[in-house]
């Protein structure tokens, strides 16, 4: 996520799993993503894209409701993700 709001990349990779937000419909950073025809299968479909796409791992302890709630909190997540160091292998 940036100041002015959702990672363009981000929303792309989100709005492709989104079936009730229409194409020309802005995403509300805020919107129940369950609103916007996110359900546990596009879900777990949305977790490959980001880990693919966006070459983001999202940590097992971080697949909530509350991470899923909104584009905000999930941008969040990856954002936090993106930024923490990665470990150099021994």
């Amino acid at each position: 996520m940036t100041d002015q709001g959702i990672d363009p990349a981000f929303e792309a990779v989100l709005r492709r799993r989104l079936r009730n937000l229409p194409a020309e419909t802005p995403l509300d950073p805020t919107a129940p993503l369950t609103d916007l025809g996110l359900d546990s299968m596009e879900a777990v479909e949305l977790v490959f894209d980001i880990e693919d796409e966006l070459g983001v791992a999202l940590p097992d302890d971080t697949l909530t409701g509350d991470t899923f709630a909104t584009a905000r909190s999930l941008g969040a997540v990856v954002d936090r993700v993106r930024s923490e160091p990665t470990s150099s292998p021994s």
